[in-house]
């Protein structure tokens, strides 16, 4: 679960204070002072109040001299393409001792690190515990297939099983919709679904950021999650994927004449042949197994949970809290929500995932997405 989704659900399960605080804390695996930190973070600034914090000391009575700074400027400038493990080296038979993350540190400092050597490593990997659980969707870049969109991937979290390796040529919401049809009638529904901020699953022009492909897949009870704003490691499974694809196509070069035929057969193989390092060197299909949350092309209308405060929105997708008109989502019109209130905030549920925040103290309405910086979260209506 992302930290701040954790947070989230925290402070929600806090504020219906159906458990003691210390018992609640037990379970999200947090101190009680952590948990009363959290929730203060709330209280006065939303969920943005509760995303995390860089960890970086504001003193650092330990960092390198100026003058061990200079050596390393000057010999990377000597060799410029190198980096700290080849620096460390040649440091090291002048007599300087420094780790390579002292080394790497400095170059950072001094802006000698080159964009495409900015590798932001994860602190900790994540992989569902059961297939079918999340599954990743996202565009291979056209680089090599002679189009604007490169083909379009689905694939299963735990895994690693390639559902949808399909050249749609195109991002229109229609032809993925199409897609995910096929697959939801042969493989089940999964429970959540992660995706980039881009088209066209995610609009930056409307209040909640949602298309109508979006909706349509909340519809089915999907929990919907994106990446994070330029961090496509988030997508570390997919992206990964889309490595071995592009190897792969430029050691054996895919027919022009028939790429689906090529992706096909690339895709079998993928998941019943090529064994994987993760797996144990298993191959998807043998850990992979079906959903068995059926499709279901006409839905019926979501039931929220026994107790839960629903309202419906109005011809014009807005929703009136406190004697005010909030906007929520046109394309919501007629459509029910659930109301998490906690304090003077309100959460909005649209079937399982939230898609707005209203501040009813600063009369402000806030699009939700979790896994944006807190910089980019508040959109203003």
């Amino acid at each position: 679960m992302d930290v701040q989704e954790q947070r989230v659900r925290f402070v929600v399960a806090a504020s219906r204070r159906e458990k003691p605080f210390t018992t609640l804390c037990q379970e999200f695996g947090i101190s009680r002072p952590t948990g009363m930190l959290w929730c203060e973070r709330y209280r006065q600034a939303g969920i943005a109040g509760i995303a995390e914090r860089s960890r970086r000391p504001q003193q650092s009575p330990t960092q390198t001299s100026a003058e061990l700074e200079q050596r390393v400027v000057e010999m990377r400038q000597r060799y410029p393409e190198w980096g700290a493990r080849k620096l460390q080296v040649l440091l090291a038979r002048e007599g300087v001792e420094l780790t390579r993350g002292t080394i790497h540190r400095v170059l950072l400092r001094r802006d000698l690190v080159r964009e495409s050597e900015r590798r932001r490593q994860a602190l900790k990997r994540f992989e569902r515990e059961e297939p079918n659980q999340l599954w990743q969707m996202d565009y291979k870049s056209p680089k090599g297939w002679n189009a604007a969109v490169g083909p379009l991937s689905v694939l299963d979290d735990h895994s690693r099983y390639l559902l949808v390796l399909q050249a749609v040529w195109s991002n229109h919401g229609a032809h993925v919709r199409e897609q995910l049809e096929h697959v939801f009638l042969s493989c089940g529904v999964p429970d959540a679904m992660l995706m980039d901020h881009g088209v066209p699953w995610w609009s930056a022009t409307a209040p909640t950021g949602a298309t109508a492909l979006t909706w349509w897949l909340m519809k089915q009870g999907i929990e919907l999650h994106w990446s994070g704003y330029r961090h496509p490691q988030t997508q570390g499974k997919v992206e990964r994927f889309h490595g071995s694809l592009e190897r792969a196509l430029q050691a054996r070069a895919a027919p022009r004449q028939h790429p689906q035929a090529w992706l096909d057969e690339y895709r079998r193989e993928y998941n019943e042949v090529r064994p994987h390092e993760a797996l144990g060197m298993q191959t998807p299909a043998s850990v992979w197994r079906k959903s068995e949350r059926r499709y279901q092309p006409q839905p019926p209308p979501w039931e929220y949970p026994a107790g839960a405060k629903v309202r419906k929105l109005d011809c014009q997708g807005k929703l009136t809290v406190k004697g005010r008109n909030w906007p929520v989502s046109a394309a919501l019109r007629g459509e029910w929500v659930q109301l998490e209130q906690i304090g003077e905030r309100v959460l909005v549920y649209y079937c399982r995932t939230v898609i707005r925040e209203l501040d009813l103290g600063n009369q402000r309405a806030t699009a939700v997405a979790r896994w944006f910086p807190a910089s980019d979260t508040r959109a203003k209506v």
